[in-house]
């Protein structure tokens, strides 16, 4: 999953959506540590939602199905992917407007500045400047984002060429989608209750 994703199975919660924007930027127990309980526990569903998504027997089968130079990357292209047809959909999911939902988010970053890390803070500058996470939308943007990581990424890779899959990869995930995120739905939920019972709130 990638960041619009994440954000909106984090609920209304608002410690639980900065846990969500944090989790890929918080790394060990003493840093983990270092935000107050709430926030972790959001950071630790972004963790679950990962770990569990890619445990998926429709997501293994995504997988597999990319040719063997694009493999590599099946993950990084997956996880666009889902962020792509959660934005196509967005009113199925929630009754905010994407953009509505996109500014809260700014609104809430803004709001709590102390608690964002200087990668995220970098993540964001590079959102604003391409109108993310509402422009998940389209589909240029997401073959935009991939190919911007591909130039990120220390080794020569594909993703420069995503566009040439991605029209029958995209039907495969539209396929796929649905029953993916309603299982992930569910698990959330499941995840949440019983960390409530746990902690006797």
């Amino acid at each position: 999953m990638n960041f619009l994703a994440h954000l909106q199975l984090a609920g209304a919660d608002e410690n639980l959506r900065m846990g969500a924007m944090l989790g890929d930027f918080v790394r060990g127990r003493a840093a983990l540590e270092a935000f107050k309980p709430e926030v972790q526990t959001g950071i630790l569903l972004h963790r679950r939602i990962d770990s569990y998504t890619d445990a998926l027997p429709e997501v293994a089968a995504l997988r597999a199905w990319f040719p063997g130079e694009f493999r590599r990357y099946a993950g990084i292209i997956i996880d666009l992917g889902i962020d792509h047809e959660l934005a196509r959909n967005w009113g199925r999911w929630s009754k905010q407007t994407l953009d509505v939902f996109d500014g809260a988010v700014r609104e809430m970053l803004d709001r709590r500045a102390s608690e964002v890390p200087a990668e995220l803070w970098r993540f964001m500058d590079y959102a604003d400047r391409r109108g993310l996470f509402a422009a998940y939308r389209d589909r240029a943007e997401i073959l935009y984002s991939l190919r911007g990581i591909g130039r990120r990424l220390s080794r020569p890779n594909t993703l420069h060429r995503v566009e040439d899959i991605w029209g029958p990869f995209e039907i495969r995930l539209r396929l796929s989608f649905q029953p993916v995120y309603d299982k992930v739905q569910s698990d959330v939920a499941a995840w949440l209750k019983s960390k409530s019972t746990t902690t006797g709130s």
